[in-house]
């Protein structure tokens, strides 16, 4: 069944992004044809990157963005969180806000949606998409290891989890409100995303993933670098998640079984 789309709402969350934010509002707000909001969600970013964003909304009137600043209990998917909460649409949008995931996608995503798919993800691992390279230019260069690990994430959870489905560590999404009522997110960072498509998918809602290039970020530093101790906790971490959900579609398996 065709969905109609009467507002789109897109989370932006954000910390130390004040050299992109504003270039990527103003790209989000000539792709989306529908009636929308854009709701930054600022870590309290030292930069002044809630600044930038209040600055744009005064010079440009901009009513159709919202600003929230979160002073404390702060972290990626507690941004997300918070957004859907504020969020007034009935399709919600996310993505990274370093240009990474690119704008002119979100159109494409939101067509899926449209036309009756619950849940529509920006993929690397389909055919036609492709991830960051190690050596990004510029001066920037990608964690070998970051990479490196997503792949093996993702591979691993597609062998143990859900095949059908490719690219788990994504973040780049379009959805619809209801999914996000029944199954709300988990998690404190990139893990968060693993646990929302495996749920959503075992509960049985519709998904289709959408080809992108996943490109360095345009300026700023990247915030999935770190140590490699750091490394080695996030992934601990999505191998943590990765056998709760394990344990989920089994208890669900065993269950349906004893229905029939």
């Amino acid at each position: 069944m065709p969905h109609e789309i009467r507002l789109v709402s897109v989370i932006l969350p954000t910390y130390d992004e004040r050299e992109n934010i504003v270039p990527l509002l103003e790209a989000i707000h000539r792709e989306i044809r529908f009636p929308h909001e854009i709701i930054v969600v600022d870590d309290n970013s030292p930069d002044g990157t809630s600044k930038a964003v209040s600055d744009f909304i005064r010079d440009h009137h901009a009513s159709f963005v919202r600003l929230e600043t979160r002073l404390s209990d702060r972290g990626l998917t507690k941004s997300i969180r918070r957004g859907i909460e504020f969020a007034k649409g009935d399709t919600v949008v996310w993505m990274d806000c370093d240009f990474s995931m690119p704008p002119e996608k979100i159109p494409e995503l939101l067509a899926k949606v449209e036309q009756g798919i619950a849940i529509a993800v920006g993929s690397r691992f389909v055919a036609g998409g492709s991830t960051k390279d190690f050596d990004a230019g510029g001066g920037k260069r990608e964690s070998a290891l970051v990479i490196l690990l997503s792949r093996f994430l993702n591979w691993l959870t597609r062998m143990t989890l859900i095949p059908s489905f490719h690219d788990y560590t994504s973040g780049f999404i379009a959805v619809r409100r209801e999914v996000l009522d029944a199954v709300p997110l988990r998690g404190d960072y990139g893990e968060y995303f693993m646990d929302l498509m495996v749920r959503a998918i075992l509960q049985g809602f519709s998904f289709v993933e959408i080809p992108y290039t996943c490109v360095p970020r345009r300026a700023g530093e990247t915030k999935t670098g770190g140590s490699l101790r750091m490394i080695v906790r996030r992934g601990i971490k999505y191998l943590s998640v990765l056998g709760r959900l394990w344990m989920l579609k089994l208890g669900m398996l065993c269950w349906r079984g004893k229905g029939r």
